[in-house]
């Protein structure tokens, strides 16, 4: 896999702990929406971040890091970013891509910063007339955390056959949404899950339950997509 050097032309705050970051790529980085980049650290450190964006005609790369304090991980890769203004990344990478067939009516399910993964593959259905439904549920602790509310608030009326659904685990006084496990949510929504597509990203163990849940509730295995499902 080619290492393309980028420039970091943006480092801006999404919230408290997580942060929108902008590269510009020397050359061209190929990848389909849903793949993801790793970062070069180190010959034996590369360390992954999902993409935010469809392919862009500008070739820009957007990437969400979430690094509260603790999170050396996450904390080291934008300490050298801001630090150098330059980056190596590998990619793209991923077989959790958007399936092109026909239209499908399509689940897209994002825990915390797993919304970057989603994203990506929003972007590219919203890019050309939807054939099919396609709902985002976002689950996040608190409301704050849900740094793209309003922009998915806006897609949503924009597109008739877009829904978006945010699902706070700690809701506020005035808060009339959904509350608590995101994929319960969809549970109850959705009844029988037969006839459609999911993307899922998010923790492992959230993608785990929702693979054992969704199955049962009548998903194909063959319909379920995301990272996690090439490690657990």
């Amino acid at each position: 896999m080619q290492i393309i050097q980028c420039k970091v032309e943006k480092i801006e705050p999404l919230t408290d702990t997580i942060k929108r970051i902008v590269l510009i790529p020397d050359t061209p980085l190929n990848f389909i929406a849903g793949q993801y980049l790793q970062i070069v650290m180190g010959e034996d450190d590369k360390r992954p971040f999902s993409i935010a964006n469809a392919p862009r005609a500008d070739g820009s790369i957007e990437l969400h890091i979430g690094a509260e304090p603790g999170n050396q991980y996450a904390g080291h890769v934008l300490e050298k970013m801001l630090k150098d203004k330059v980056v190596d990344v590998e990619g793209g990478l991923g077989e959790a891509i958007l399936k092109q067939t026909e239209p499908q009516a399509t689940i897209l399910l994002a825990g915390g910063t797993g919304f970057s993964y989603t994203l990506s593959i929003l972007q590219q259905l919203l890019s050309k007339p939807l054939e099919a439904p396609v709902i985002l549920y976002w689950g996040t602790r608190t409301i704050n955390d849900m740094y793209a509310f309003d922009e998915l608030s806006t897609l949503a009326k924009q597109h008739p056959l877009f829904t978006f659904i945010p699902v706070v685990e700690i809701p506020e006084k005035n808060w009339a949404g959904k509350t608590g496990w995101v994929h319960q949510v969809v549970l109850e929504d959705i009844k029988d899950l037969a006839t459609y597509q999911v993307y899922v990203a998010g923790r492992f163990e959230m993608a785990k339950v929702v693979r054992d849940d969704f199955i049962k509730q009548g998903l194909p295995i063959t319909s379920l997509f995301g990272d996690a499902y090439a490690f657990i």
